[in-house]
């Protein structure tokens, strides 16, 4: 599975940014898809998941009530809306693919394809 996030830029705080992550040579339906981040100087972390058919998803606590993950099965496409963004949340944000779905903060190690990344920076 190849994954390719888009849609990171510059945002201001208290702002909305959408990224799209999108799959090509295998369907995602297969896997729980994941969102994690990677801030400057810091180490990548669990940003949220979300089960193969929608219905369940989880988040870290940093982004609770702030953040959600969508997908489309049919475009292959997951998504992952980010609102009342934080300079904090400035970071590289990569999608990944994993088999395993439980509502939890996931291990980085456990997934089994990555995207590239994509870079937000929050304004302040």
């Amino acid at each position: 599975v190849q994954l390719v996030e888009s849609g990171g830029g510059l945002a201001q705080a208290g702002g909305s940014v959408r990224l799209s992550c999108e799959a090509s040579g295998r369907t995602i339906s297969d896997y729980a898809m994941n969102w994690f981040r990677q801030a400057p100087g810091k180490e990548r972390e669990f940003v949220g998941i979300i089960s193969w058919s929608g219905s369940f998803s989880y988040y870290a606590d940093s982004v609770k009530g702030r953040f959600s993950i969508s997908r489309d099965n049919a475009k292959n496409t997951v998504y992952l809306q980010m609102n009342g963004l934080k300079p904090e949340d400035t970071a590289v944000y990569y999608c990944a693919a994993a088999v395993t779905y439980y509502s939890g903060v996931h291990d980085e190690n456990a997934m089994d394809y990555w995207g590239k990344g994509t870079l937000v920076t929050v304004s302040s």
